[in-house]
């Protein structure tokens, strides 16, 4: 061969050459790289594919035989899965050369995660039963970037992807017209408390059921139900002929009193001016005592029946007996009509010091525990705009079987009389005041799949973060989890983001 077709042939194969490497670096997928590993390749047996950001460049990772993402460069290849059955989140990875499963120990990885408005968090892995499993928790959502890094046999390896989750782009000019307030969150003072139903009623402490004490025909009933009475005031009249006895026998005791007075005083100056013997004056002075004994006998009967007042030497009056109203407040019940026979004991108006009444609520038996005597408490009427605080008075000492819940009252001022007996209200029991480091605002909560989230700002972008929660005051809410004080997120009208998102079709990607 001379020297012209020797040239023509060499320059056949390099062309050959150019050509297949050009064909082959096009293949999706399939990327010659240098030992620091900057490509990436699909397993040729997975169907699924999902564009995956390397460097400048995009390619394509496909599914896994776990269901991951696996990247592979020549004969090395690692799966990527999070595996959250039954178990906390956590990266596991799997290792093959040639499509061939291998010890999970025979190579190292490192797989660095970049969250938004997050520092970026280096994942180390430990082997276990043929996988490596990371060394922490991945927290919801699975919204990231990922940078791998593997060193098998000596050669290094890197591939990077990310994924979005519950995560959405709003313009911040779009911000007002949809009515979404960007808040901070950060330290609050929280009373946290209990909220329960509840209803008012009359404080049974302060509430008298008057009898008349005497057998007697009821002649007048000056009062009715519902109205206003002092103390002192006359709410019925008893015609009695048992006072009647009564008060003929003060009327008796009275004049015998006076004239055994009258005649121990005269034998005692009889005695003093020896006229009489000393004993016909120590016998005057005996029966005037036994007198007063009686006198005061009689005098104390009627005054406990509160008819002592009404005492007089007519016969008009003395069958008359007033009841009076024991306390002030208001008629509640009326037992008797007018004409009605009534023995000592019958029940003949109810009067109701209404300055205090109770509310009265049913307490859960998982919160007892947080309701205790002397605690305050925020009374708000259901129907009204009334409104008061009041203190817990009583707590049931008994869980109902029915209900699972014990009874509870507190007792509320009612200077005004605007808590009527039979009002609902709401019940809101303090339980503890504090400053806690995080808090958010309870209008920005939203539910995104079982969470309570706030949606993170970030740039340009909202992103759910779900929290975990603490103390609340109704207004504010503690956050002990998921949000960092400083932070920014959606408040006002957040059901828009949720919205959007769900719009946009959140997915839940491994």
């Amino acid at each position: 061969m001379n020297k012209k077709q020797t040239m023509i042939v060499a320059a056949i194969v390099v062309f050959g050459l150019l050509a297949g490497s050009w064909i082959w670096l096009r293949q999706p997928g399939g990327a010659a790289a240098s030992k620091s590993g900057h490509a990436a390749s699909a397993a040729p047996d997975a169907p699924a594919m999902q564009s995956v950001g390397m460097g400048n460049a995009e390619v394509q990772a496909a599914k896994g035989p776990h269901g991951g993402k696996i990247f592979r460069q020549g004969e090395f290849a690692v799966e990527v899965t999070i595996y959250e059955s039954g178990v906390p989140p956590r990266f596991r990875l799997y290792l093959f050369e040639n499509n061939k499963p291998l010890a999970p120990s025979a190579a190292s990885v490192v797989l660095t995660v970049s969250r938004l408005g997050a520092a970026p968090q280096a994942i180390k892995f430990t082997p276990e039963a043929g996988y490596l499993i990371g060394d922490r928790i991945i927290d919801e959502p699975h919204s990231f970037d990922v940078a791998i890094s593997a060193d098998y046999k000596g050669v290094k390896y890197a591939w990077q992807y990310g994924q979005t989750e519950a995560r959405i782009e709003m313009a911040d000019a779009s911000l007002k017209s949809s009515g979404i307030d960007i808040l901070t969150a950060g330290p609050a003072r929280i009373a946290s408390g209990l909220k329960l139903p509840g209803e008012i009623l009359f404080n049974s402490d302060r509430m008298v059921r008057v009898v008349p004490r005497l057998a007697g025909l009821v002649v007048a009933l000056p009062k009715n139900i519902g109205q206003s009475v002092k103390k002192g005031d006359v709410i019925a009249i008893v015609e009695s002929q048992a006072l009647a006895d009564l008060r003929s026998e003060l009327l008796l005791a009275q004049r015998r009193s006076s004239l055994a007075r009258t005649t121990s005083e005269r034998e005692k100056k009889l005695w003093q001016e020896k006229i009489s013997a000393e004993q016909d004056y120590l016998a005057a002075r005996q029966a005037a005592a036994e007198a007063e004994i009686t006198l005061a006998s009689v005098t104390q009967k009627l005054r406990a029946l509160g008819a002592l007042a009404n005492a007089a030497p007519t016969s008009a009056s003395l069958t008359r007996l007033e009841i009076r109203a024991p306390i002030a407040g208001l008629i509640v019940a009326k037992d008797i009509t007018t004409g009605e026979a009534v023995k000592e004991d019958t029940p003949m108006l109810t009067i109701a010091d209404i300055s205090t009444v109770w509310a009265e609520l049913s307490v859960p038996a998982k919160d007892i525990g947080t309701v205790r005597q002397g605690q305050k408490a925020m009374i708000r009427s259901t129907a009204t705009a009334a409104s008061g605080t009041g203190t817990v008075s009583y707590i049931g000492a008994l869980v109902g079987q029915q209900t699972r819940s014990a009874k509870a009252r507190v007792t509320l001022p009612n200077p005004d009389g605007q808590w009527r007996p039979g009002l609902f209200v709401d019940v809101d029991l303090v339980a503890e005041e504090a400053t806690v480091p995080v808090a958010v605002a309870v209008s920005a909560i939203q539910t995104v799949r079982d969470w309570s989230v706030v949606f993170g700002r970030y740039g340009q972008y909202f992103e759910a973060r779900p929290l975990e929660l603490g103390r609340t005051d109704g207004t504010m809410v503690e956050v002990v989890k998921g949000l960092s004080a400083g932070e920014k997120y959606g408040g006002g009208n957040s059901f828009a983001i949720k919205a959007d998102l769900g719009k946009a079709g959140a997915s839940h990607d491994h």
